[in-house]
């Protein structure tokens, strides 16, 4: 690390946007904490960047239970004496069925990791940018285009994303006296394995199955960073970043 790096925390790194973010934050200069579940698959993608190890800290952590948080808090701040930036990114989704036929335990996994989970870990990152000096930093929250118009039997995702949005305007004005920012970016297809289904064939409001059109996940990754280097007086509240033609506007 040098005294010019940047120290950003990425949860859900070792797949999809949160792999993206990862990597493009190391390309950039970045020091990154890459956090998820699967131990290897953080190494993995760690391992894809030219970053040197001094650049890099892989910490697995299952990050709906508190401790495990604090743990991941503790050895990033051990390591790189700071965070500048967290992109609270992990999230799990459901099975796509009506809402009578999902079980009490999938309905509570996908609260607990995106709802819970996200708190947990924006809670840390708020103290922690509170108390170290200089103080402040930026919290970016990945939402979705959910949290404005649903997909099809996908309540308990859709519920957890219009969560998300009431903690990132949450924080965005609790941050202010210090110096904490607080954004969301809300996704559209963006070609990652959760979303590659959607390019196969995935059902619409009328019953017909179609094939959606996808985005290369590097223009989340670039959007972010976007984001991240704004100064801090200077906030994205939403960035809405989607495949062009997806059924998304309008009638699509």
């Amino acid at each position: 690390m040098t005294d010019q790096s940047k120290v950003a925390l990425v949860t859900g790194a070792g797949t999809g946007v949160g792999k993206a973010v990862a990597q493009m934050l190391l390309q950039n200069g970045y020091c990154v904490t890459l956090t998820g579940r699967r131990g290897e698959l953080l190494e993995a993608a760690a391992s894809e960047s030219d970053a040197g190890s001094d650049a890099v800290l892989c910490h697995a952590a299952d990050l709906r239970h508190s401790e495990e948080v604090d743990r991941l808090f503790d050895a990033a701040i051990a390591r790189f004496g700071r965070i500048d930036l967290l992109f609270n990114n992990a999230g799990i989704g459901a099975r796509a069925v009506d809402v009578d036929e999902l079980e009490i335990s999938e309905w509570q996994a996908v609260l607990d990791t995106n709802v819970h989970g996200a708190f947990l870990c924006a809670r840390r990152a708020f103290g922690q940018m509170k108390a170290q000096d200089p103080k402040g930093g930026r919290i970016i929250n990945n939402g979705s285009i959910s949290a404005y118009v649903p997909r099809v039997n996908s309540a308990p995702y859709t519920v957890s994303k219009h969560a998300m949005s009431g903690l990132t305007r949450s924080l965005a004005l609790d941050g202010r006296q210090h110096n904490i920012a607080c954004g969301q970016i809300d996704i559209g297809n963006a070609l990652t394995d959760m979303a590659r289904p959607l390019g196969e064939g995935t059902r619409q409001p009328n019953g017909t199955i179609l094939a959606e059109p996808l985005m290369d996940v590097h223009h989340v990754a670039t959007s972010v960073l976007h984001m991240a280097e704004l100064p801090l007086d200077t906030n994205v509240l939403f960035m809405n970043v989607m495949a062009r033609d997806m059924p998304f506007v309008g009638r699509g």
